[in-house]
């Protein structure tokens, strides 16, 4: 991200950049309970407009059916970290935040009341009534559940979850960058090709002695074995190639180590480092599907710039089309 000096101060904005990135991604995720909004109700209308108009019942048979949609293959929801919520709790977080309600803070500590006021009232029937409750009282208050409206909220959500979660801020703009990817290929396609699920680990992983920043496990539909896209990241604050070849030397030692360990995965290294030496890029290139180096320090790195991303989605929509061996 390119600083912005205003009087001699740099008042660059990141956390906006990184949080807008994410947000953008919780989109499939609108269109998929605007496609089951206009299958229940019959209605060729927009989100939007069926939302302010609709019965009480009618929100109701919108909203319960999302929460139990049975396929594999749905869109995700994440967190300010991007870390993905369960479907379950991805659907009450939506609707609460299309509705301007906090899910966590205020909505969660109200549905515990509720099942300890009654011991057979279950969670999701609890959830439930009160989304509908809160969105056909309301509507007219909150007056827009366009996309431009929502996504403001989303953002606002996405900031109080990432204050509030101790994470990897390096982390979470990379595992933005997959989601993106994953996102763009369901936005266009409705589902994950040859998968029929991918779920995105929350944290880093240990595979041997070798720490993995960022990854996924892709399940078949076929019922063949998983796929596991290994993500590292390798990051140098100082300036200079001198020690480059020691950093690739390590690295080409832990892909030919996680190649002989996983044989049923695609490795994908990110570089950040300023003056990384362009020869030692080759050298790492040939022993894997794919690369981005970004020659800049880390701390300047909010995610994935425009034409990087653009290769990354097209590298994975191969993984999803069974293209990528």
């Amino acid at each position: 991200m390119n600083d912005l000096i205003v009087h001699t101060i740099n008042i660059a904005h990141d956390r906006l950049i990184e949080l807008t990135k994410l947000a953008d991604q919780a989109k499939p995720f609108y269109d998929w309970v605007e496609k089951q909004a206009k299958r229940i109700t019959g209605s060729n209308r927009c989100l939007n407009e069926i939302l302010l108009s609709c019965s009480k019942l009618e929100i109701e048979k919108i909203i319960k059916p999302c929460y139990q949609a049975g396929n594999d293959e749905k869109p995700l929801l994440f967190d300010g970290i991007g870390r993905v919520y369960p479907h379950s709790k991805a659907c009450f977080y939506f609707f609460a935040w299309m509705i301007r309600d906090a899910p966590q803070q205020r909505l969660s500590p109200l549905i515990s009341r509720m099942q300890k006021a009654d011991n057979e009232l279950t969670k999701i029937i609890a959830e439930t009534d009160s989304l509908v409750e809160l969105i056909f009282e309301y509507r007219t208050i909150v007056k827009s559940f366009e996309w431009s409206a929502v996504r403001e909220v989303v953002i606002d959500r996405l900031e109080g979850s990432r204050r509030s979660i101790s994470g990897h801020r390096l982390e979470a703009n990379i595992r933005t960058s997959l989601i993106t990817a994953i996102q763009y290929y369901y936005s266009i396609y409705g589902n994950y090709g040859k998968f029929k699920n991918i779920e995105i680990a929350d944290k880093q992983i240990k595979l041997g002695k070798h720490t993995i920043d960022v990854s996924a496990e892709l399940t078949p539909k076929d019922g063949t074995h998983n796929v596991s896209l290994l993500i590292p990241v390798k990051t140098r604050e100082t300036e200079g190639g001198g020690h480059s070849h020691l950093f690739t030397r390590d690295l080409i030692t832990a892909i030919s180590e996680l190649k002989n360990a996983n044989t049923n995965s695609h490795i994908v290294v990110i570089i950040i480092a300023e003056n990384w030496s362009a020869s030692e890029i080759v050298t790492i290139t040939n022993q894997i599907d794919i690369i981005f180096h970004f020659n800049m320090n880390p701390n300047k790195f909010v995610g994935f710039d425009e034409k990087s991303q653009v290769k990354f989605n097209k590298y994975l929509e191969k993984i999803l089309e069974g293209e990528q061996k």
